[in-house]
């Protein structure tokens, strides 16, 4: 089954592939038609009428772990549209809620892990500084979980991206903070594993805009000019369906024409 949603920033990707038959254990056969309506309600966008149906199941099925994965992932991408923090944090919070359970009920496999990877970042960035960084230390853990178990999940890729680049850009104070209260795992990451991680992404989901977008920005930090312009000429042959996605490919055709007038300086 498709999860047809796509993210902006670092909760950004879930066009992912979820088909193992064990979690639909939680839910009863006359929750079936509910289900169909909210996959209908995905297609055409409807994510919050769709995450109501995701509820209303989890009412009756609890352990669904397939639902509680789509009901999280959902909470997270609406959460950020919001742009007071006491909305934000009623979804991230719920986000976290239905990732943990999920992930209590099937540890190992990948959307359980990729939920609560994709909860835990949506939380860091709404944190203070000390928090943040014990959540993008969390983090790490389930997304390599969730590769461990799909070598293919886009979604976990682009997360791996995110996290590479964000820790090896950190500034000297959160480097410093890194060291002294986690031990320090800055030295792992580069701005190469961050572009690595993200193509892999791209391969495994070529639809996904913010995944170029994303790419494109690592690229612009490496002052890789070059591989910046191509990603995002890549990215502008895209068909486009939601708000989110047109402000990106405004976005990616801004960027494309600083970095082509740079190329001829």
């Amino acid at each position: 089954m498709k999860i047809v949603l796509k993210a902006v920033i670092l909760c950004c990707a879930l066009g992912v592939a979820c088909s193992e038959p064990v979690w639909a254990e939680g839910g009863a056969s006359g929750n079936n038609e509910l289900l169909k309506k909210a996959e209908q309600l995905l297609s055409d966008y409807k994510e919050s009428e769709a995450l109501q149906i995701y509820e209303q199941v989890l009412a009756e099925s609890p352990d669904n772990v397939e639902v509680l994965c789509k009901a999280s992932l959902l909470h997270s991408r609406i959460g950020e549209r919001f742009l007071d923090e006491t909305h934000k944090q009623e979804h991230f919070l719920k986000a976290k809620q239905y990732a943990l359970k999920a992930y209590e009920l099937h540890p190992e496999d990948a959307e359980p892990n990729y939920a609560m990877a994709l909860a835990i970042g949506a939380k860091a960035m709404t944190s203070g500084p000390k928090e943040r960084l014990q959540n993008f230390h969390q983090m790490k853990s389930f997304v390599d979980a969730a590769l461990a178990d799909d070598s293919q999940h886009a979604g976990s890729w682009h997360l791996l991206g995110r996290w590479y680049f964000k820790m090896a850009n950190l500034n000297f104070a959160e480097k410093t903070a890194s060291k002294v209260f986690f031990g320090g795992v800055c030295g792992e990451a580069t701005n190469e594993l961050a572009a690595e991680a993200i193509e892999k992404a791209i391969a495994y989901d070529p639809d996904n805009i913010a995944y170029y977008y994303d790419l494109a920005n690592i690229y612009k930090e490496m002052k890789n000019t070059t591989s910046c312009i191509n990603t995002l000429q890549q990215a502008l042959t895209l068909t486009l369906a939601t708000k989110e996605e047109l402000e990106l490919s405004r976005r990616c055709s801004m960027l494309l024409q600083e970095q082509q007038q740079k190329q001829k300086l």
